[in-house]
Protein backbone atom coordinates (compact mmCIF):
# COMPACT_ATOMS: atom_id res chain seq x y z
CA UNK A 1 0.00 0.00 0.00
CA UNK A 2 2.91 2.32 0.78
CA UNK A 3 3.84 2.48 -2.89
CA UNK A 4 0.37 3.69 -3.73
CA UNK A 5 0.42 6.55 -1.24
CA UNK A 6 1.69 9.79 -2.70
CA UNK A 7 2.71 13.05 -1.07
CA UNK A 8 -0.17 15.21 0.02
CA UNK A 9 1.06 17.80 -2.44
CA UNK A 10 -0.16 15.50 -5.18
CA UNK A 11 -3.81 15.91 -4.23
CA UNK A 12 -5.38 17.46 -7.29
CA UNK A 13 -9.02 18.04 -8.18
CA UNK A 14 -10.56 16.03 -11.02
CA UNK A 15 -13.09 17.85 -13.18
CA UNK A 16 -13.41 20.46 -10.47
CA UNK A 17 -16.91 21.64 -9.74
CA UNK A 18 -17.41 25.31 -10.52
CA UNK A 19 -18.46 26.92 -7.24
CA UNK A 20 -20.33 30.19 -7.11
CA UNK A 21 -18.42 31.76 -4.27
CA UNK A 22 -20.51 34.89 -4.25
CA UNK A 23 -23.73 33.03 -3.66
CA UNK A 24 -24.93 32.28 -0.16
CA UNK A 25 -27.24 29.51 0.88
CA UNK A 26 -30.68 29.86 -0.63
CA UNK A 27 -33.56 30.56 1.69
CA UNK A 28 -36.88 28.97 1.01
CA UNK A 29 -40.25 30.04 2.39
CA UNK A 30 -42.25 27.73 4.56
CA UNK A 31 -44.70 25.43 2.79
CA UNK A 32 -47.57 27.76 3.55
CA UNK A 33 -48.14 31.47 2.90
CA UNK A 34 -49.34 33.62 5.76
CA UNK A 35 -51.90 36.03 4.34
CA UNK A 36 -54.89 37.54 6.04
CA UNK A 37 -58.01 36.34 4.26
CA UNK A 38 -59.76 39.66 4.83
CA UNK A 39 -57.16 41.42 2.68
CA UNK A 40 -57.79 39.27 -0.34
CA UNK A 41 -59.75 40.97 -3.10
CA UNK A 42 -63.32 39.77 -3.59
CA UNK A 43 -62.46 38.24 -6.95
CA UNK A 44 -59.89 36.00 -5.28
CA UNK A 45 -62.54 34.35 -3.08
CA UNK A 46 -65.00 32.33 -5.17
CA UNK A 47 -67.29 31.80 -2.19
CA UNK A 48 -67.67 32.64 1.45
CA UNK A 49 -67.21 29.00 2.41
CA UNK A 50 -63.88 28.76 0.63
CA UNK A 51 -62.72 31.92 2.41
CA UNK A 52 -63.64 30.39 5.77
CA UNK A 53 -61.74 27.22 4.87
CA UNK A 54 -58.69 29.23 3.83
CA UNK A 55 -58.82 31.26 7.04
CA UNK A 56 -59.09 28.08 9.13
CA UNK A 57 -56.13 26.55 7.33
CA UNK A 58 -54.07 29.72 7.84
CA UNK A 59 -54.84 29.68 11.57
CA UNK A 60 -53.75 26.04 11.78
CA UNK A 61 -50.53 26.87 9.96
CA UNK A 62 -49.82 29.78 12.31
CA UNK A 63 -50.41 27.57 15.36
CA UNK A 64 -48.14 24.88 13.87
CA UNK A 65 -45.44 27.46 13.18
CA UNK A 66 -45.55 28.84 16.72
CA UNK A 67 -45.08 25.36 18.18
CA UNK A 68 -41.95 24.74 16.15
CA UNK A 69 -38.59 25.62 17.69
CA UNK A 70 -36.36 27.39 15.11
CA UNK A 71 -33.52 25.03 16.08
CA UNK A 72 -35.68 21.99 15.30
CA UNK A 73 -37.60 23.11 12.23
CA UNK A 74 -35.34 20.98 10.01
CA UNK A 75 -36.29 17.76 11.79
CA UNK A 76 -38.97 15.41 10.48
CA UNK A 77 -40.56 12.12 11.44
CA UNK A 78 -38.53 9.27 9.87
CA UNK A 79 -41.80 7.45 9.20
CA UNK A 80 -43.93 10.22 7.65
CA UNK A 81 -41.23 12.78 6.76
CA UNK A 82 -43.59 15.37 8.28
CA UNK A 83 -42.01 18.18 10.37
CA UNK A 84 -41.85 17.50 14.10
CA UNK A 85 -43.33 19.84 16.71
CA UNK A 86 -42.72 20.22 20.42
CA UNK A 87 -45.20 18.74 22.84
CA UNK A 88 -46.86 21.76 24.40
CA UNK A 89 -48.21 19.83 27.40
CA UNK A 90 -44.99 18.09 28.40
CA UNK A 91 -42.01 19.41 30.35
CA UNK A 92 -39.69 16.60 29.24
CA UNK A 93 -37.86 17.29 25.96
CA UNK A 94 -39.75 15.44 23.24
CA UNK A 95 -41.08 16.03 19.75
CA UNK A 96 -44.19 14.71 18.08
CA UNK A 97 -45.21 13.97 14.50
CA UNK A 98 -48.41 15.81 13.60
CA UNK A 99 -49.44 12.96 11.28
CA UNK A 100 -48.69 9.61 12.95
CA UNK A 101 -48.50 11.14 16.47
CA UNK A 102 -45.34 9.23 17.30
CA UNK A 103 -43.16 10.85 19.95
CA UNK A 104 -39.38 11.16 19.87
CA UNK A 105 -37.34 11.79 22.99
CA UNK A 106 -34.13 13.59 23.79
CA UNK A 107 -32.21 11.67 26.44
CA UNK A 108 -30.12 14.68 27.39
CA UNK A 109 -27.32 13.76 24.98
CA UNK A 110 -29.02 13.22 21.63
CA UNK A 111 -32.44 13.06 20.01
CA UNK A 112 -33.34 9.55 18.81
CA UNK A 113 -35.01 9.81 15.39
CA UNK A 114 -34.69 6.19 14.28
CA UNK A 115 -37.80 4.37 13.09
CA UNK A 116 -37.60 1.95 16.02
CA UNK A 117 -37.13 4.70 18.62
CA UNK A 118 -39.18 4.03 21.78
CA UNK A 119 -39.95 0.43 20.74
CA UNK A 120 -39.98 -1.85 23.78
CA UNK A 121 -39.90 -5.40 22.48
CA UNK A 122 -38.82 -5.17 18.85
CA UNK A 123 -35.10 -5.41 18.07
CA UNK A 124 -33.35 -5.58 14.74
CA UNK A 125 -30.03 -7.25 13.95
CA UNK A 126 -27.72 -4.81 12.21
CA UNK A 127 -24.81 -5.47 9.81
CA UNK A 128 -21.44 -6.29 11.36
CA UNK A 129 -19.85 -2.96 10.43
CA UNK A 130 -22.74 -1.04 11.98
CA UNK A 131 -22.54 -3.02 15.21
CA UNK A 132 -18.77 -2.56 15.36
CA UNK A 133 -19.07 1.21 15.53
CA UNK A 134 -21.86 0.98 18.10
CA UNK A 135 -19.50 -0.68 20.58
CA UNK A 136 -18.23 1.48 23.48
CA UNK A 137 -14.61 0.45 22.87
CA UNK A 138 -14.44 1.40 19.18
CA UNK A 139 -16.35 4.62 19.88
CA UNK A 140 -13.83 5.52 22.58
CA UNK A 141 -10.83 4.66 20.39
CA UNK A 142 -12.03 6.35 17.21
CA UNK A 143 -10.24 9.67 17.83
CA UNK A 144 -7.64 8.06 20.07
CA UNK A 145 -5.78 6.08 17.42
CA UNK A 146 -8.33 4.48 15.07
CA UNK A 147 -8.86 7.47 12.76
CA UNK A 148 -5.13 8.31 12.74
CA UNK A 149 -4.40 5.00 11.00
CA UNK A 150 -6.19 6.24 7.87
CA UNK A 151 -3.06 8.17 6.93
CA UNK A 152 -1.63 4.89 5.60
CA UNK A 153 -4.37 4.86 2.97
CA UNK A 154 -3.65 8.41 1.85
CA UNK A 155 -6.05 10.32 4.11
CA UNK A 156 -4.35 13.69 4.69
CA UNK A 157 -5.67 14.15 8.23
CA UNK A 158 -8.75 15.89 9.63
CA UNK A 159 -7.45 19.46 9.39
CA UNK A 160 -6.43 19.13 5.73
CA UNK A 161 -9.61 17.22 4.87
CA UNK A 162 -11.64 19.98 6.52
CA UNK A 163 -9.90 22.67 4.45
CA UNK A 164 -10.55 20.69 1.27
CA UNK A 165 -14.22 20.17 2.16
CA UNK A 166 -14.67 23.90 2.84
CA UNK A 167 -13.88 24.66 -0.79
CA UNK A 168 -16.67 22.39 -2.00
CA UNK A 169 -19.10 23.66 0.65
CA UNK A 170 -18.91 27.32 -0.34
CA UNK A 171 -22.42 27.38 -1.89
CA UNK A 172 -23.90 26.28 1.46
CA UNK A 173 -22.31 28.95 3.67
CA UNK A 174 -24.85 30.36 6.10
CA UNK A 175 -27.15 27.35 5.79
CA UNK A 176 -27.69 24.03 7.57
CA UNK A 177 -25.14 21.23 7.25
CA UNK A 178 -25.61 17.62 8.32
CA UNK A 179 -22.45 15.75 9.31
CA UNK A 180 -23.72 12.27 8.39
CA UNK A 181 -22.14 9.28 10.14
CA UNK A 182 -20.38 11.86 12.27
CA UNK A 183 -18.81 9.31 14.60
CA UNK A 184 -17.35 11.10 17.61
CA UNK A 185 -18.03 14.46 15.99
CA UNK A 186 -14.55 15.15 14.66
CA UNK A 187 -15.82 17.24 11.74
CA UNK A 188 -19.04 18.35 13.43
CA UNK A 189 -16.97 20.31 15.94
CA UNK A 190 -14.84 21.83 13.20
CA UNK A 191 -17.98 22.93 11.33
CA UNK A 192 -19.34 24.62 14.47
CA UNK A 193 -16.04 26.33 15.28
CA UNK A 194 -15.70 27.62 11.72
CA UNK A 195 -18.90 29.66 12.01
CA UNK A 196 -19.65 28.87 8.36
CA UNK A 197 -23.12 27.46 9.01
CA UNK A 198 -26.20 28.62 10.86
CA UNK A 199 -26.89 25.09 12.08
CA UNK A 200 -24.80 21.91 12.36
CA UNK A 201 -26.53 18.55 12.81
CA UNK A 202 -24.22 15.76 14.02
CA UNK A 203 -25.94 12.55 12.91
CA UNK A 204 -24.97 8.94 13.57
CA UNK A 205 -26.64 5.58 14.19
CA UNK A 206 -24.23 4.69 17.01
CA UNK A 207 -25.41 5.72 20.46
CA UNK A 208 -21.88 5.48 21.86
CA UNK A 209 -20.38 7.58 19.08
CA UNK A 210 -22.89 10.33 19.89
CA UNK A 211 -22.00 10.08 23.57
CA UNK A 212 -18.33 10.52 22.66
CA UNK A 213 -19.29 13.47 20.48
CA UNK A 214 -21.10 15.07 23.41
CA UNK A 215 -18.08 14.58 25.68
CA UNK A 216 -15.71 16.17 23.16
CA UNK A 217 -18.11 19.10 22.75
CA UNK A 218 -18.08 19.62 26.52
CA UNK A 219 -14.31 19.22 26.90
CA UNK A 220 -13.52 21.61 24.04
CA UNK A 221 -16.18 24.16 25.05
CA UNK A 222 -17.75 23.98 21.60
CA UNK A 223 -20.75 26.35 21.33
CA UNK A 224 -23.99 24.37 21.50
CA UNK A 225 -26.47 27.01 20.34
CA UNK A 226 -26.36 25.88 16.71
CA UNK A 227 -25.43 22.22 17.24
CA UNK A 228 -27.86 19.29 17.40
CA UNK A 229 -26.94 15.65 18.05
CA UNK A 230 -29.31 13.24 16.31
CA UNK A 231 -29.42 9.46 16.16
CA UNK A 232 -30.78 8.33 12.79
CA UNK A 233 -30.47 5.76 10.02
CA UNK A 234 -28.56 7.04 7.00
CA UNK A 235 -31.11 5.30 4.77
CA UNK A 236 -34.04 6.98 6.54
CA UNK A 237 -32.99 10.56 7.19
CA UNK A 238 -35.30 12.54 9.52
CA UNK A 239 -35.55 15.69 7.40
CA UNK A 240 -38.20 17.09 5.06
CA UNK A 241 -37.44 16.84 1.36
CA UNK A 242 -35.36 19.71 -0.02
CA UNK A 243 -34.60 21.18 3.42
CA UNK A 244 -30.83 20.74 3.88
CA UNK A 245 -28.12 22.95 2.37
CA UNK A 246 -25.17 20.55 2.65
CA UNK A 247 -24.33 17.03 3.80
CA UNK A 248 -20.84 15.86 4.72
CA UNK A 249 -19.83 12.23 5.28
CA UNK A 250 -16.23 11.70 6.35
CA UNK A 251 -14.77 8.21 5.84
CA UNK A 252 -18.25 6.69 5.95
CA UNK A 253 -19.46 5.89 2.43
CA UNK A 254 -17.81 2.45 2.44
CA UNK A 255 -19.45 1.55 5.78
CA UNK A 256 -23.08 2.13 4.79
CA UNK A 257 -25.11 -1.10 4.45
CA UNK A 258 -26.74 0.18 1.24
CA UNK A 259 -24.82 3.09 -0.32
CA UNK A 260 -27.47 3.49 -3.03
CA UNK A 261 -30.30 3.84 -0.49
CA UNK A 262 -28.23 6.26 1.58
CA UNK A 263 -27.23 8.49 -1.34
CA UNK A 264 -30.83 8.46 -2.59
CA UNK A 265 -31.93 9.76 0.83
CA UNK A 266 -29.22 12.41 0.73
CA UNK A 267 -30.48 13.49 -2.68
CA UNK A 268 -34.04 13.68 -1.34
CA UNK A 269 -33.26 15.96 1.61
CA UNK A 270 -30.83 18.30 -0.19
CA UNK A 271 -32.30 21.56 -1.43
CA UNK A 272 -31.86 22.44 -5.13
CA UNK A 273 -28.22 23.49 -5.42
CA UNK A 274 -27.34 21.72 -2.17
CA UNK A 275 -23.96 20.00 -1.85
CA UNK A 276 -22.91 16.49 -0.83
CA UNK A 277 -19.24 16.03 0.11
CA UNK A 278 -17.82 12.66 1.16
CA UNK A 279 -14.53 10.84 1.64
CA UNK A 280 -13.86 7.13 1.26
CA UNK A 281 -11.31 4.62 -0.06
CA UNK A 282 -10.78 3.59 -3.68
CA UNK A 283 -8.81 0.36 -4.14
CA UNK A 284 -7.89 0.69 -7.80
CA UNK A 285 -4.71 -1.38 -7.84
CA UNK A 286 -6.51 -4.21 -9.68
CA UNK A 287 -8.63 -3.64 -12.82
CA UNK A 288 -12.37 -3.83 -11.93
CA UNK A 289 -13.03 -6.27 -14.78
CA UNK A 290 -10.96 -9.06 -13.20
CA UNK A 291 -13.47 -11.82 -12.24
CA UNK A 292 -11.63 -12.69 -9.02
CA UNK A 293 -11.99 -9.10 -7.82
CA UNK A 294 -15.73 -9.10 -8.42
CA UNK A 295 -16.12 -12.26 -6.35
CA UNK A 296 -13.86 -10.90 -3.61
CA UNK A 297 -15.91 -7.70 -3.40
CA UNK A 298 -19.14 -9.65 -3.27
CA UNK A 299 -18.05 -11.91 -0.42
CA UNK A 300 -16.37 -9.05 1.42
CA UNK A 301 -19.58 -7.02 1.32
CA UNK A 302 -21.67 -9.96 2.47
CA UNK A 303 -19.50 -10.75 5.49
CA UNK A 304 -18.53 -7.22 6.57
CA UNK A 305 -21.31 -5.02 5.14
CA UNK A 306 -18.55 -2.77 3.80
CA UNK A 307 -18.21 -1.73 0.17
CA UNK A 308 -14.92 -1.73 -1.74
CA UNK A 309 -14.90 0.98 -4.40
CA UNK A 310 -12.54 0.31 -7.29
CA UNK A 311 -12.82 3.45 -9.42
CA UNK A 312 -13.91 7.07 -9.44
CA UNK A 313 -16.35 6.21 -12.23
CA UNK A 314 -18.15 3.80 -9.92
CA UNK A 315 -18.73 6.55 -7.36
CA UNK A 316 -19.84 8.98 -10.06
CA UNK A 317 -22.32 6.41 -11.38
CA UNK A 318 -23.71 5.88 -7.87
CA UNK A 319 -24.31 9.61 -7.39
CA UNK A 320 -25.74 10.05 -10.88
CA UNK A 321 -28.18 7.18 -10.35
CA UNK A 322 -29.49 9.04 -7.30
CA UNK A 323 -30.05 12.30 -9.17
CA UNK A 324 -26.89 14.18 -8.14
CA UNK A 325 -24.76 16.00 -10.71
CA UNK A 326 -21.47 17.83 -11.17
CA UNK A 327 -19.26 15.03 -9.86
CA UNK A 328 -15.74 16.09 -8.97
CA UNK A 329 -13.07 14.47 -6.84
CA UNK A 330 -9.57 14.75 -5.38
CA UNK A 331 -7.27 11.74 -4.91
CA UNK A 332 -4.27 10.82 -2.80
CA UNK A 333 -3.35 7.14 -2.74
CA UNK A 334 -6.50 5.23 -1.81
CA UNK A 335 -8.11 8.38 -0.39
CA UNK A 336 -10.78 10.16 -2.41
CA UNK A 337 -12.95 13.18 -1.65
CA UNK A 338 -16.01 13.56 -3.87
CA UNK A 339 -18.46 16.40 -4.33
CA UNK A 340 -21.83 16.49 -6.11
CA UNK A 341 -24.81 18.82 -6.12
CA UNK A 342 -28.59 18.58 -6.27
CA UNK A 343 -29.78 20.03 -9.61
CA UNK A 344 -31.26 23.52 -9.28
Amino acid sequence: MAGAVRSISTIVPRRCLALNRGRGAQRFPRPFVLMAASRLPAAASPSASSTVEETSQIQQDIEFDERTDPREDKLACPICYYPLVKKSDESAPRLECNVCKKEYRNNGTYLDLTVSASSREYTESMPAATELFRSPLVSFLYERGWRQNFIWGGFPGPEKEFEMAKEYLQPAIGGTIVDASCGSGLFSRLFVKSGMFSQVIALDFSENMLRQCSEFVENENVPKENLALVRADISRLPFPSGSIDAIHAGAALHCWPSPASAVAEISRVLRPGGVFVATTFIVDVVPPAVPALRLTRQYFAQFTSNTIYVSETELEDLCSACGLVGFTCARNGFFVMISVTKPS
